[in-house]
Parts: structure tokens; sequence; C-alpha cells
């Protein structure tokens, strides 16, 4: 699945139609059926890519960036992730009521992306050590719950400088 397809089935969520996704996808609407039987299966596997990206990016970050600018970075990312797809959310719960999981997957992924940023942070005496993945994943979706819409990522990235202060031990 390419971004383009991505983007059609999270910003209109569970009112795209296939062929118009096929299209964008460049493959036929029966190719599209095979892999994805329903509009709930596009819609997981859409979210669920998005998550792998998210999570993948941590490794780059921690390679290119000072420990205790990539967790930083990373948490921009995710406030890019949770606000970008207006229509995902509610595709993601006609998702669940068909009786996928697309959340699953995620429990595990982000903590783990969030643990090693974390943990470079706390082993370079940057970020603070009684802090744990889950509660920076708690943190963050709070942020993105509160201001993860477009016209409010001014708030978001305050918000996100804020938390970081918190999790800082005062080392630069």
């Amino acid at each position: 699945m390419d971004d383009r397809t991505e983007d059609i089935a999270a910003t209109e969520g569970l009112n795209t139609h296939f062929e118009c996704i096929a299209k964008e996808a460049g493959v036929g609407s029966g190719t599209l059926h095979r892999n994805f039987p329903t509009r709930e299966s596009l819609i997981e596997a859409a979210y669920r890519n998005e998550v792998a990206e998210l999570c993948d990016a941590a490794p780059g970050l921690l390679a290119t960036l000072p420990p205790r600018e990539a967790p930083r970075a990373w948490m921009s990312h995710f406030i890019d992730y949770a606000g970008a797809k207006p229509g995902m959310a509610d595709a993601l719960r006609a998702a669940i009521a068909a009786g996928g999981n697309p959340y699953g997957h995620s429990q595990d992924l982000m903590p783990e992306a969030l643990s090693s940023l974390r943990q470079a942070g706390v082993e370079a005496g940057t970020l603070r050590a009684d802090i744990s993945a889950t509660d920076m994943l708690t943190m963050l979706t709070g942020i993105a719950l509160a201001s993860g819409k477009p016209d409010q990522r001014d708030q978001a990235e305050r918000l996100l400088d804020l938390a970081l202060d918190g999790l800082s031990t005062g080392e630069p």
C-alpha cells in the first residue's frame, strides 16, 4: 500500500470507494478486494503501516540527533501521525466493531520505539530514569487528543516542549 492510498483511506475513512483506492494504488479493484476483502481490513492495514513508519523513525533519529533531541523529534512525528488523518478515528472504530484489533499491533511497537529513545536519553544523562516509555506514550496521547488538530500545531509544539522539560534531568 502506498502513501496516496493511505491518505485516501485515512481521510475519507469508510466512505472511500474501493475503485478510487484501487486506482490511486495502481491496481485493479479485484486485486484490492483479494488483499482487503472489507473496507475495515483496508483501514486496519493503512493504520498498521502508519504506526510502523512512525516507530521505524526512532533508530534514524537516534543515529542523527543528540539523545535529548531525538525523543523530541519523535514526539513531533507522533503529533503529525495522530492528527494528519481526520477520517481514521471513525474508520478504526468501525474496524473494531467489525471484529478487528488495529491497536494490538501499536500497543507493542510504540512503547518499544519510545523505550529506545528514552533509554538513550537516560544513558546520556539528559532524561529522567523514573519515567517509563508507557508513561511517555500516555502523555503524548493526551497532547495529541488536546491539541492534535492542524490548527492547534503551535499549541501542540509548546506542550511537547513542556513535556520534554518535565522528562529532562536538566542536563544539556
